[in-house]
């Protein structure tokens, strides 16, 4: 392969095409919901890379800890690898920590980024090529919700999606998801995961409402978004920004609220929405998980546990619980 490549999969066209779906069926339902896909611009994704600094946002730099402190052991937990597959791979901010411990282990090691945003897979592909100039890399633009069988091989692959990504599905979606991996891993390629895990509700809902208003500019980008994609007209001014903890799901829910009755204007569609006041739309899930329920749907993905390695905030690693883990799958 070329040392640098970037395909897209997914053009904002395409993108525009899903999104009027999504819509269609999101904005007009009992209960209005938008997929978390539609935050990631480049305005999103600045304001997202913002998020990870906050003080109130642990999941980033508990992540970081755990990969900074244990790449080598989670690397080599791994039966085999050639090539680090990155799914939402975003700014690639901790990429380096996987890929070194990789590159410690072999010489042959490839890397392909896959991200909805061209802008941050440009982006990031930039700052690795600078980082490292003789480390193949094939940049992928698409939406990792889909099938992942056509994804570039090179080798005997290391899948990875960070940043608790995964707890942005519910569970239909997670085991979609997970079948897809599944369906697009040979036997002893190996899924790594970055979860979320259950703790106080005040910390996480404070993680998703920070005080600086960070998390409300960031969701309430989304409406511009749907603005440039659907030809719409919200004014985010009139919508506020709802960070809650739903117990009977294990979720932190975010939604935008309207402040007021209204109707906006869906150029695309060719039609109007209606907003009651305090209605609101969903958003954003973002699951946490125990260690049962993520190993019972590996389970019924295919998958063997094959390591955990968990952070709690302030005291240290605690593989037997922590605020934050990382975690290894095998295909089987």
């Amino acid at each position: 392969m070329t040392l640098t490549r970037i395909d897209i999969d997914l053009t904002e066209q395409q993108l525009r095409k899903t999104l009027v779906a999504d819509a269609s069926r999101g904005l007009f339902a009992s209960a209005k919901v938008l997929p978390p896909k539609y935050f990631y611009d480049q305005q999103g994704s600045e304001l997202f890379e913002r998020i990870t600094l906050l003080p109130e946002y642990y999941p980033t730099r508990l992540e970081r800890r755990i990969l900074s402190q244990r790449a080598d052991q989670i690397v080599a937990t791994a039966p085999r690898f050639t090539s680090l597959v990155e799914l939402g791979s975003g700014s690639s901010s901790k990429t380096p920590l996987l890929l070194d411990a990789m590159q410690r282990l072999s010489t042959n090691v490839n890397y392909v980024p896959v991200d909805v945003s061209l802008h941050a897979l440009a982006g990031a592909v930039g700052d690795l090529r600078e980082a490292y100039p003789l480390l193949p890399i094939h940049g992928v633009v698409r939406d990792f919700e889909q099938p992942l069988d056509t994804l570039p091989q090179h080798g005997d692959r290391l899948l990875a999606l960070l940043g608790s990504t995964i707890g942005n599905l519910d569970p239909e979606g997670r085991a979609m998801f997970l079948n897809n991996v599944a369906a697009a891993l040979a036997p002893g390629e190996s899924l790594l995961l970055g979860v979320d895990l259950v703790k106080d509700r005040r910390r996480l809902v404070e993680a998703y409402d920070d005080a600086t208003g960070t998390t409300r500019l960031f969701n309430l980008n989304m409406l511009n978004v749907l603005n440039r994609l659907l030809e719409a007209d919200f004014e985010p001014a009139r919508f506020d920004h709802v960070a809650l903890w739903n117990e009977e799901h294990s979720w932190i829910e975010m939604r935008l609220q309207a402040r007021q009755a209204m109707k906006v204007r869906l150029g695309l569609l060719g039609t109007t929405v209606a907003f009651e006041e305090g209605e609101q739309i969903r958003t954003e899930i973002s699951t946490k998980f125990d260690r049962t329920t993520l190993e019972r749907e590996f389970d019924n993905a295919g998958f063997a546990l094959a390591g955990w390695w968990a952070e709690s905030e302030g005291t240290g690693q605690s593989d037997a619980g922590g605020d934050y883990a990382v975690v290894l799958g095998v295909r089987s």
